[in-house]
């Protein structure tokens, strides 16, 4: 597998705007088929995604004053831990670097929701998600419709299961400002890459493992079967520190 290393760099600009000007350029030849920027990018971005969703489901499980967002908050624990298994098993595959923390703007919404409670909270914690689920839904469709990498394409169709399932657990709750949250879905504020990018884990840390549930119902992809038995050393075992 000829793997460009200098190509694969941490990426300088994640967050929901694009990289560069052509994220479909090819940065990596893979035996499971061309590696583009807007891949790995979304590798990332699906790896960020769980390192905020995840805890913030934790906290909803702990200051969720209803059964819905109480259900809201299993079903993302639940659907981060699995896509996270997925990304943290196809990444070295594919030699990307993935964070060990959300960026600047998503540790924000974490430690917003940590300092509500109440009202208050299950209501921003509907809408927050509704707004950033429905954000990312239409990347992952373009991502499943142009990739050529096999690995990217199983990763987005279960990260296309995964959002829709949030995005329907948030409407459920019955707090969901469909005006201001679609406002704030198609026109976000234009904040500085610094804030929209993860950054890089410093070196010799540990990977931060979302830990699936005793109830899990989500499963990661079975790379092994896609990859012919060829998956990544390991991949079936974790020894690395569990986050929450």
């Amino acid at each position: 597998m000829a793997l460009t290393l200098a190509a694969l760099a941490y990426p300088g600009m994640l967050g929901l705007d694009k990289v560069s000007s052509s994220p479909d350029r090819i940065i990596a030849d893979t035996q499971w088929g061309p590696l583009t920027e807007q891949d790995r990018d979304f590798v990332v971005k699906v790896r960020a995604a769980g390192l905020w969703e995840y805890p913030v489901g934790q906290i909803g499980l702990q200051k969720g004053s209803s059964k819905a967002v109480i259900t809201a908050s299993q079903h993302l624990i639940d659907g981060h831990a699995a896509l996270d298994t997925t990304c943290r098993k196809i990444a070295p595959m594919l030699n990307i670097t993935l964070p060990n923390v959300a960026s600047p703007q998503q540790v924000g919404f974490v430690n917003q929701l940590k300092s509500e409670s109440g009202k208050q909270f299950d209501t921003d914690f509907a809408n927050i998600l509704r707004m950033t689920h429905g954000s990312i839904f239409n990347t992952v469709a373009k991502i499943r419709s142009t990739t050529k990498n096999s690995l990217v394409r199983a990763l987005a169709d279960q990260a296309n299961d995964t959002v829709l399932d949030h995005i329907t657990v948030m409407e459920k709750t019955g707090l969901v400002d469909f005006d201001q949250t679609l406002f704030q879905q198609t026109t976000p504020p234009k904040l500085p890459d610094s804030d929209l990018t993860p950054p890089p884990p410093a070196a010799g840390q540990p990977e931060v493992v979302l830990t699936p549930p005793p109830t899990a119902t989500s499963t990661p992809v079975d790379i092994n079967g896609i990859a012919g038995g060829n998956g990544a050393p390991g991949s079936g075992t974790n020894p690395n520190p569990s986050a929450g």
